[in-house]
């Protein structure tokens, strides 16, 4: 039997046998926004940009807004070769990543791709780096302290499993030193790194002299360098803490660490402003508030596995009210001061204990250290109120017993809080030197 197609009926048909490709235009290109025309998008779609000629350059970038009818891209990595007139297919994907257990002590980009030369990494599942959001409900109590091999935070500052804490300090104060010793000496199946906006120089660096081999072979290390575009640098904790996902749902317990959440939002605030969001608070953008709490709250403790979180947060300036600060401060469940005043002193780790705090630790730790932590932190606090008094030689001894007491106990607790990069003290070691120093 002969059928007759109209021209209308046969091109449909042709469409809906997906016989064509619908390509786009890139219209203009400024700074790293690349706004193109003709295709049909959804925000974090992947696109692949393309030039045609004898100098096939391919760019994958990703939907990040609209404009005029306008598609809004910013691109994973830098637009050479790619201009005007040049092609703009969308994959119809989101970002996936492979992730398998062969990740382990290997170095990736933001987006997955192995970087220190080791070859591929096997095939595993795909998973999203947006996550997946659970129900609070169905994440059980943290209940069991996590050991970090540090005196200081497990003695004074306990941290759980599952616990998120920030290390807040201005730049040269050791916050990279510190995240190394607690990779090397903390007791978790996994470390999962996040080096977001760093010098190139500093990632070698940090794998050999605070990693070490010892903490590199359990550890997997997500790179995004400062040179790299903003979407580089802002996928780069996306894809760490999908890889702690990861692991957790195999039942693991997980260190996740960031170093720093500040170069996060600096990479947010730099898209954000490139498609055009108002600045409000030092020019970051209103998204950046949104984003912050659907990171920070992928981390936790689980029904399979616990994710413990540790984000290093760079203060501006040394002031620790700075928006970012004074944000992510808020969301997380405590707070590790480092004070530029104590490491000038050649006091390391540089951590201010009196104006650090676990929101946990009274949940978690024993009654024997809850109350020699409160004896150290009245101590020290009692002195530095009288520091100067006593520097100088104007205090009397036998005018206060209490202050006699702490300058006398105040060199023990000196040598408590201080430890080399290279040793790792056992947590009960820990609790049983805390207790030691009151008794008579």
């Amino acid at each position: 039997m002969r059928v007759n197609l109209d021209q209308t009926e046969l091109c449909s048909n042709i469409r809906l046998g997906n016989f064509y490709k619908v390509y786009g235009k890139i219209e203009q290109i400024v700074a790293m926004t690349v706004e193109a025309s003709g295709i049909e998008c959804n925000i974090g779609d992947v696109c692949r940009m393309f030039s045609g000629g004898q100098n096939k350059t391919e760019v994958l970038a990703e939907v990040v807004g609209f404009r005029d009818n306008k598609v809004l891209l910013m691109p994973y990595s830098d637009t050479d070769g790619i201009g005007y007139g040049s092609f703009v297919e969308n994959t119809r994907e989101k970002l996936t990543i492979n992730v398998s257990e062969d990740m382990v002590g290997r170095a990736i980009d933001a987006i997955g791709n192995p970087i220190d030369g080791k070859g591929p990494i096997s095939q595993g599942a795909r998973y999203s780096i947006n996550g997946v959001r659970s129900n609070p409900l169905d994440r059980p109590p943290i209940t069991q302290p996590i050991e970090l091999g540090v005196k200081a935070i497990d003695g004074m500052m306990t941290i759980g499993k599952g616990q998120r804490m920030g290390i807040f300090a201005g730049s040269g104060v050791g916050k990279s030193t510190l995240m190394g010793m607690i990779a090397r000496n903390i007791k978790a199946d996994v470390n999962v790194i996040a080096l977001v906006g760093e010098r190139g120089r500093e990632v070698m660096e940090f794998m050999n002299r605070d990693l070490g081999p010892e903490g590199l072979k359990r550890s997997v290390l997500v790179v995004a360098t400062s040179d790299q575009p903003a979407m580089m640098r802002s996928k780069c904790c996306l894809t760490a803490t999908t890889i702690a996902e990861y692991f957790k749902d195999m039942g693991k317990d997980v260190l996740l660490m960031m170093d720093s959440l500040t170069r996060f939002c600096m990479a947010e605030r730099e898209i954000g402003l490139s498609i055009g969001e108002p600045p409000v608070a030092r020019g970051y953008t209103p998204s950046i508030y949104a984003s912050l709490p659907k990171l920070l709250e992928r981390c936790g403790n689980f029904r399979t596995g616990s994710i413990t979180g540790l984000f290093t947060v760079l203060v501006e300036g040394d002031d620790s009210n700075e928006p970012v600060s004074d944000t992510v401060r808020g969301i997380i469940d405590g707070h590790i001061m480092l004070s530029r005043k104590i490491a000038m002193k050649n006091h390391y780790p540089a951590i201010d204990v009196t104006a650090s705090l676990s929101r946990l630790m009274s949940e978690i730790a024993s009654p024997e250290q809850k109350r020699a932590a409160s004896k150290i932190r009245r101590i020290m606090s009692l002195y530095q109120e009288n520091a100067d008094l006593i520097s100088i030689g104007a205090y009397k001894s036998g005018t206060n017993p209490e202050l006699d007491d702490a300058i006398k106990k105040m060199k023990g607790i000196d040598e408590f809080l201080q430890q080399p990069v290279s040793q790792k003290v056992d947590f009960q070691d820990t609790v049983q030197i805390m207790t030691q120093m009151f008794e008579e």
